[in-house]
């Protein structure tokens, strides 16, 4: 097919890709927003610094939250007390009803009710002292189960405060890059007022609008090509995700690809070649690529005449192969005509007409 320095133009088929602009966007991305009212107190860094998961980000004034929390222990530690105590009075009318002790009185008073009067009034029926030790063990089992509704409510009202405690943190729910921060040390801020744009750059995709035509043709994990808008380079792809909705106005429908680590910087531009099986299929010369030479902006090629010699002929060069080292050629060159392969810079020779379409 080629020899020495002469590479013989090759036709090739295939499917006409169509160029789709996108954007590069962090693989996952957050905006991490107040959740409470409160003055900004602490920002962990600026645009671009660089965080682990859990490190803290932003922090809110606490103090008024604090000050509850601390009042909240001290209602605790006082339903602790009235429960300590309602258990000891409950101990002690099990043991020592007081049904069972004098009204009033000392010395022979008390001891003639105790002895005489109380049991005249039990057989005359006058009085229950069942009935009266009942209610009051009943009561004393009241006091307890209220002293204990007492601290879970406290509790409750505490884990409530500890809640809000930790809204008045942010902290990074991965590990990231500050990608905006919105506010700054001192500022004031409501419920759902954003703090900052926080992302994961490590991972980039490249989002883009495809046409509903051209969606049958890709499918999750396919490889595609890329151009990217930084260094002019051409970078492997993947198909990473496919909405499932397309949209109502448009009719396209928004596809994910993975990109490479390290080719790219969220929000810049980039193309992505994505095959159209619904165009026919097209025939095109193809050149290795270390064959063209630009003079100023027009590039070009140097043709193997019969008498051997190397005339340089324009082309219009069109898309690089998978590779990189090849790529097609919409006119000025034919199948079975001979370029050199790597011209020297010291080569000269006169232009030619270009031939073929």
């Amino acid at each position: 097919m080629s020899g020495g320095d002469h590479f013989v133009v090759q036709q090739t088929q295939g499917v006409p890709n169509v160029s789709l602009g996108g954007t590069v966007v962090p693989y996952k991305e957050v905006t991490l927003s107040a959740q409470l009212p409160g003055r900004v107190n602490y920002l962990a860094g600026i645009e671009g610094d660089t965080f682990k998961e859990g490190d803290r980000l932003v922090e809110l004034d606490d103090s008024e939250l604090m000050a509850k929390r601390e009042a909240a222990l001290a209602q605790l530690a006082n339903a602790d007390a009235q429960l300590r105590n309602a258990g000891v009075q409950y101990s002690r009318e099990l043991w020592s009803p007081k049904s069972r002790s004098a009204m009033g009185g000392m010395g022979m008073p008390n001891l003639f009710d105790q002895m005489f009067t109380r049991p005249m009034e039990d057989a005359f029926g006058e009085r229950d002292q069942g009935a009266e030790r009942r209610a009051d063990i009943f009561s004393s089992q009241t006091n307890i189960q209220q002293a204990r509704n007492t601290i879970y409510r406290v509790q409750a009202e505490i884990r409530a405060i500890d809640a809000k405690l930790r809204d008045a943190k942010s902290l990074a729910p991965f590990d990231g890059v500050i990608m905006k921060k919105f506010v700054e040390v001192g500022d004031t801020v409501q419920p759902g007022q954003p703090l900052l744009k926080y992302a994961d750059v490590e991972y980039l995709q490249i989002v883009v609008d495809v046409p509903g035509r051209l969606r049958p043709g890709l499918n999750e994990g396919m490889m595609l090509r890329a151009e990217l808008d930084v260094g002019d380079r051409d970078v492997p792809v993947r198909v990473a995700q496919i909405f499932p909705m397309a949209d109502a106005q448009r009719h396209t429908v928004t596809i994910k690809f993975d990109l490479p680590q390290g080719v790219s910087a969220p929000g810049m531009y980039a193309k992505v070649l994505v095959p159209d099986f619904n165009a026919p299929a097209r025939s095109n010369p193809v050149i290795p690529n270390s064959a063209i030479r630009y003079n100023g902006s027009l590039p070009g090629v140097y043709v193997v005449g019969e008498d051997g010699k190397p005339m340089l002929r324009l082309i219009r060069v069109g898309e690089k192969l998978p590779g990189g080292e090849y790529s097609t050629v919409l006119s000025g060159l034919q199948a079975g005509e001979r370029v050199l392969r790597n011209p020297h810079m010291g080569i000269s020779a006169g232009w030619t007409s270009s031939q073929g379409q």
